[in-house]
């Protein structure tokens, strides 16, 4: 996709329009879900706004990862959304509504599609803003520690460090919103949980894609 998404960005920067129209179709649904996370009801607005800005600035972009550099236009314009509303980043779904997620399909398979969901935003909404967003950046938009850390003006290390907490409040989460084991987070991103005797498995950070 990273190849393919590169090809887009050259052939749209010369002005074709069908490469413009498969990177909106390739990046609004993270996009959007990430700003749903940050400024809830009004993220569509948000989401126009940081497009036309896209548009605007594509011939500007000569190079790295074009999914951080809209990332980071859209987290700009998020944050001067909520500057303008002078409100604090909210989530429009009850964390109530996770009761809801089904209970009877695998984790692994519908990971990339439930945690998307409004009510699995509204559960990292509940998060402490910077696992929040490291959680949203890695499991929702995409992005590497690297890549995240750039977005955000913060080391990888403190990244992962951040994602690896938040997933572990979120699994922790689920298991109380939903006892039968329902999960909208990856099987393979939940740190394991203490062996008996009270130590812990080790737990290895996934190789950043």
């Amino acid at each position: 996709m990273t190849a393919e998404l590169n090809d887009a960005v050259v052939a749209a920067q010369a002005g074709d329009e069908d490469a413009f129209r498969f990177l909106y179709r390739s990046l609004q649904p993270g996009l959007l879900r990430y700003l749903i996370a940050l400024v809830g009801a009004d993220a569509e607005d948000v989401a126009s706004e940081t497009w036309l800005q896209i548009s605007r600035d594509l011939a500007s972009f000569t190079g790295g990862q074009f999914r951080a550099w809209t990332v980071t236009i859209a987290r700009n314009r998020a944050m001067d959304h909520l500057r303008r509303q002078r409100r604090r980043p909210c989530m429009p779904v009850p964390v109530q509504e996770l009761a809801e997620l089904a209970a009877d399909a695998d984790t692994a398979e519908r990971a990339g599609e439930t945690i998307g969901t409004e009510a699995a935003l509204a559960l990292i909404g509940t998060l402490p803003p910077r696992e929040a967003e490291a959680v949203l950046l890695r499991a929702v938009v995409g992005l590497d520690a690297q890549t995240a850390g750039r977005v955000l003006g913060r080391r990888p290390g403190a990244v992962r460090t951040a994602t690896h907490r938040g997933l572990r409040r979120l699994a922790a989460l689920l298991e109380r919103h939903d006892p039968n084991g329902s999960s909208a987070i990856p099987a393979a991103a939940v740190p394991p949980r203490p062996r008996a005797g009270g130590r812990q498995a080790p737990y290895a950070e996934p190789a950043d894609g």
